[in-house]
């Protein structure tokens, strides 16, 4: 186990979680699962869960943060996700569950990092207004050639 793990305390509905979370990433597995808590896998990043009730909930100041390496990787992860929660603007999303998710494209980091100033705040516009990262869209920002 790794030493820092994320503990997601969840509203009686852990194993339905877990579930969804598990079927979503690759190289994920289920370790343990009972009627109270679990420990799961997702993507090589060890979890625990507790079916702790409706005492605590989740909100945006912690969230997941996937970096994917093309679009359809955004696609493909946001809409899993996002199925049955709620969209939100630049890369978030929460989940049916609650817990925040950023579905983030590594070319965003490329692009808000370059040292011209001017490509970088073009590509911070763009992507305010975006809801799901859109790449192409990004690229064209950043070169200065979108319309």
């Amino acid at each position: 186990m790794n030493k820092i793990t994320p503990f997601l305390w969840l509203n009686n509905n852990v194993e339905e979680a877990v579930k969804f979370y598990v079927s979503i990433f690759k190289n994920s597995k289920i370790h343990s699962l009972n009627p109270m808590n679990a420990s799961f896998t997702l993507d090589g990043q060890n979890f625990l869960a507790l079916n702790g009730g409706p005492r605590f909930t989740f909100n945006e100041s912690i969230s997941m943060f996937i970096s994917c390496e093309t679009q359809e990787e955004v696609y493909e992860l946001w809409s899993k996700l996002v199925a049955g929660g709620q969209e939100s603007r630049c890369g978030w999303l929460k989940d049916k569950f609650g817990l925040s998710w950023q579905v983030i494209p590594k070319h965003l980091g490329e692009y808000l990092s370059d040292k011209d100033p001017a490509k970088a705040q073009r590509t911070m516009q763009a992507m305010l207004k975006m809801g799901k990262i859109d790449i192409q869209a990004l690229k064209a920002a950043h070169d200065g050639t979108a319309q």
